[in-house]
């Protein structure tokens, strides 16, 4: 049952807005790979707003995420992609509907 989740909201530095939403898109293979990431999104909110939001069964699949490739390489990316670093919000779920 999926249980947690974690959410990331983003702002792109000025002029990187289409290679930040080209980078989180090129992300999905990695979140594909990840077998304790139930589900995973990244979305957009406007021209240089965006967010991922995923769940997990359990902290040890929230963990492997966060200590994963998709983390690694955003760290990697976030000064120059972002316009302020990344906030990583841990939530719990209260109810979910996945089909």
């Amino acid at each position: 049952m999926v249980r947690l989740g974690l959410y990331l909201r983003v702002e792109a530095r000025p002029g990187k807005e289409q290679e930040l939403e080209a980078f989180l898109k090129s992300a999905l293979p990695l979140a594909v790979e990840e077998p304790t990431t139930v589900a995973w999104f990244a979305v957009k909110f406007g021209p240089g707003t965006f967010a991922i939001f995923d769940v997990f069964n359990d902290e040890a699949g929230r963990n492997a995420h966060l200590t994963g490739r998709i983390a690694a390489a955003l760290m990697a990316k976030a000064g120059e992609l972002l316009a302020a670093p990344p906030n990583i919000e841990k939530h719990d779920v209260l109810a979910a509907k996945l089909r």
